[in-house]
């Protein structure tokens, strides 16, 4: 399953499919927070080559997953927020892993949007003073999950961007393969 956004591009740089020099403090921005909210590790400041070999490498891993990974960067401030949007098939292995997160992950809200009713959680103040801010959006497809999580670089600032990443995630899609005029007993609805 892959899935597009129509992202607003006065907002959002897209860190996906950006290659070289353009994009590349929005692309060092993404992977620098992905890293800290994923291992709690930030990038060496020594290794400027490793840095900008990672730089160039994630877009190309991301370009490879075909629709399966999307992400963003703040336009205005790449320091300030992250946002990644992915899918993966729903596997029992998954479904367990989600039903063992902590407790605090149980304070989710009803979050609507064009894939249907999901789950929304906002941490602007995570219980480790370490942990960065983060807000997570989720839906379960029946075969596949698909999360937006965003991560903040400032506890102060993150919560005046959570409007932002609600429209963000409202314009994630699916993207089916089928073209019009493949299949005669199709009939396509515009979910807006």
């Amino acid at each position: 399953m892959r899935i597009v956004s129509s992202a607003d591009p006065q907002l959002w740089i897209p860190v996906t499919e950006s290659f070289g020099w353009k994009g590349r403090r929005h692309r060092k921005a993404a992977i620098r927070m992905l890293m800290m909210q994923a291992g709690g590790a930030a990038l060496p400041r020594g290794t400027k080559v490793g840095a900008w070999a990672l730089s160039q490498l994630a877009p190309a891993m991301m370009k490879r997953a075909d629709g399966r990974v999307l992400v963003w960067t703040w336009k205005a401030d790449p320091e300030l927020v992250v946002a990644m949007a992915t899918t993966q098939e729903l596997t029992n292995d998954v479904r367990r892993a989600r039903a063992m997160m902590p407790i605090e992950y149980d304070d989710t809200e009803t979050f609507t949007s064009a894939l249907g009713a999901g789950e929304k959680l906002v941490m602007s103040l995570p219980p480790d003073p370490k942990s960065p801010p983060f807000a997570t959006y989720t839906w379960d497809t029946g075969s596949h999950l698909i999360t937006v999580t965003a991560v903040g670089g400032d506890r102060e600032r993150f919560g005046t961007l959570i409007p932002a990443l609600d429209d963000l995630a409202r314009s994630i899609r699916i993207a089916d393969d089928l073209t019009g005029g493949e299949s005669p007993d199709v009939l396509r609805i515009d979910p807006a």
